[in-house]
């Protein structure tokens, strides 16, 4: 089934499927393979999933055939929003007892060449990567993802619009958490609600909901437990979800009930609170992704919290919640305007507390614009 929505750009489009055939002439591929997911949605504005039958757009390096999207012909349907005439894409549909794998191969050959390497989609399933590749024995197969993903890091103005969106309906969820954060009430409880929300907000479905109370903020990935929530708990909320243009939010707040049960919280959080922002602040084109990540990371070491701060500052998002690029020590990436990351730099002191601030940012052509704008304090709540 797929998942457009709305309209798609055409001349957007078609400008990636042009973008896309030029990359993969560059890395030396003679075809792109991208089955349903975030890829097919960047380039044709439908993503869709390939279950047990083969979806696969075909994407030949320049010069070679125009684009074909090869797709059961029950799911076509589910595609008939797609302007794919006016894309340049050729619609190809096969039934059961066909091959499609063979349907792809002879895509390739067409031009009367065999392919001698193509690139599957990162997330193409063995069950699909495994026949193309005796469909097509002669042809070296590597992964499509560091091809696309020069692409991808890149978003034009209305990615950055599908974002902005998100953010904004992510904040305001987080300015209605005193409606559900109470004493006495479970992190599932709660989470429940803000997933409830996280809908009536503006998403299309809530993707993950961590609260994380008291120790239970200590832990990074925590999700939700039956753990009660108690006077003086800091409480890490993290939540995010797709807007209808498929762009993701991802904002962490962090809150506490009452006075702080640890007489450090005040401090570590000040701390926090400083590294965040000098992360922001390193921001513009031109640096590298290690030097945003080393801003924030200084400023906790100086405060005697570097050891508890144990993942990277950000990772970029857009049609994934986790994209490139990642901004983490050891990653020489020149930062560009039209690149979207977090921001979140986090204490965990374990068995205690912890507590993450998280904003999602653009590069801009002379710095950088935070996309969130809720407070970033530690939020009071009543005990």
């Amino acid at each position: 089934m797929s998942t457009t929505t709305g309209e798609v750009d055409v001349q957007a489009h078609t400008a990636r499927l042009e973008r896309a055939a030029a990359a993969a002439t560059a890395a030396g591929v003679d075809a792109l393979l991208v089955a349903g997911g975030s890829d097919l949605r960047y380039l044709l504005g439908a993503g869709g999933e390939s279950f047990e039958r083969l979806t696969c757009l075909v994407l030949p390096a320049e010069d070679g055939a125009p684009p074909a999207l090869v797709l059961p012909k029950l799911e076509a349907p589910g595609y008939s929003a797609l302007p794919l005439a006016e894309l340049g894409v050729e619609l190809v549909t096969w039934v059961d007892g066909e091959d499609p794998y063979r349907l792809v191969a002879d895509l390739l050959r067409c031009t009367g060449q065999a392919p001698s390497r193509v690139a599957v989609a990162d997330a193409m399933t063995a069950r699909h990567v495994l026949p193309l590749r005796a469909a097509l024995p002669g042809a070296e197969q590597v992964l499509a993802g560091p091809v696309l993903r020069e692409l991808r890091m890149r978003k034009d103005a209305s990615e950055i619009a599908g974002l902005r969106k998100a953010a904004e309906a992510i904040d305001r969820v987080h300015a209605r958490m005193a409606e559900w954060l109470k004493v006495g009430r479970t992190e599932a409880e709660v989470g429940a609600d803000i997933a409830a929300a996280i809908v009536a907000e503006g998403h299309t479905h809530a993707e993950f909901v961590i609260v994380g109370s008291g120790p239970n903020g200590a832990s990074p990935h925590h999700s939700l437990s039956d753990r009660v929530i108690q006077a003086g708990d800091v409480v890490v909320v993290d939540i995010g979800g797709p807007v209808a243009e498929g762009y993701n939010s991802d904002c962490t707040r962090n809150y506490v009930l009452g006075e702080p049960a640890h007489a450090d919280v005040a401090t570590g959080y000040a701390a926090l609170l400083a590294a965040q922002e000098a992360s922001v602040r390193a921001v513009r084109p031109g640096v590298t992704a290690e030097s945003v990540d080393a801003a924030g990371r200084q400023v906790l070491e100086q405060a005697g919290l570097g050891e508890y701060f144990v993942h990277r500052t950000g990772h970029g998002i857009g049609l994934e919640v986790h994209e490139e690029p990642y901004i983490v020590a050891g990653n020489d990436l020149l930062l560009e305007p039209g690149m979207a990351f977090s921001i979140e730099p986090g204490v965990y002191l374990p068995g205690r507390w912890g507590a993450r601030i998280e904003d999602i940012v653009v590069v801009t052509e002379t710095g950088v614009q935070r996309l969130n704008n809720q407070p970033h304090d530690l939020v009071s709540l009543p005990a």
